[in-house]
């Protein structure tokens, strides 16, 4: 099996902590160091980053830079390629993006007033949740889930589903989302989702299609911007080229 090129990237910054090129306390490059001199993207950089901080390898330090914490031989856990997470956080968001736009571009002609009092029902409970502190992200993954439902079709529905559960399984993602457990944060993707509905109810799939990829954008870009190492004006891109975006 091939590795992930992210994978690879982390290897590579791991054997230079084993072969002591980088010892405990010492600061890595810059990502934009280490992606111009190994010739690949800042993206793949920082998902290789995330992967020796899930290790427990290194120390991200906000507005400072990435320090290594720990050197394989110290570590009894060893992350080997069996227990690496099938996806990079912001690959997942990817995918999410491509495909949820088109689920809820497709749910928005079908969807009937049971449908619409369902989502309804799903966004009281994620404010009551919020505002007790209890918000764990199940009636987030329900409102999804619901609006793929809506669609009729088992395929997409499943899909839906394994999307989460790359969500709720990966420790890299779970790693970056911890970071944005706030609750002022919370509020903009309840706001994002009410922005969904609004479209839904109206039954116009552009707009529906537009609101969820602007509701995965707003998670990514906030993601990005909270997980920054660097300088704080880094602009916060994800992908070099936007597939979707300039046709929405």
């Amino acid at each position: 099996m091939l590795h992930r090129t992210y994978i690879k990237i982390g290897n590579q910054l791991k054997k230079d902590i084993e072969q002591n090129i980088y010892k405990v306390g010492d600061r890595l490059p810059t990502e934009r160091e280490i992606s111009e001199k190994l010739g690949v993207s800042r993206t793949i950089v920082r998902e290789a980053m995330v992967m020796l901080e899930v290790e427990q390898l290194v120390e991200v330090k906000k507005g400072s830079g990435v320090y290594v914490k720990n050197t394989p031989q110290n570590l009894k856990y060893q992350f080997q390629e069996k227990n690496l997470p099938d996806v990079g956080p912001f690959e997942l968001l990817q995918a999410r993006q491509l495909l949820e736009s088109s689920i809820v571009e497709f749910a928005a002609k079908q969807a009937n007033k049971r449908d619409i009092s369902r989502l309804k029902e799903i966004l009281e409970k994620e404010k009551v949740l919020l505002e007790k502190d209890l918000d764990d992200y199940t009636a987030d993954e329900e409102f999804h889930l619901a609006i793929a439902e809506i669609t009729q079709n088992d395929v997409l529905i499943k899909l839906q589903q394994q999307l989460w559960q790359y969500r709720f399984n990966n420790p890299m993602w779970n790693q970056l989302h911890s970071r944005i457990l706030q609750k002022d944060l919370h509020h903009l993707w309840i706001e994002d989702h009410e922005n969904i509905l609004v479209a839904i109810q109206k039954k116009s799939p552009s707009l529906a299609k537009k609101a969820m990829w602007q509701h995965l954008e707003n998670v990514k870009v906030k993601l990005f911007e909270l997980s920054d190492v660097e300088d704080p004006e880094f602009d916060g891109y994800l992908f070099n080229v936007n597939p979707v975006a300039v046709g929405i």
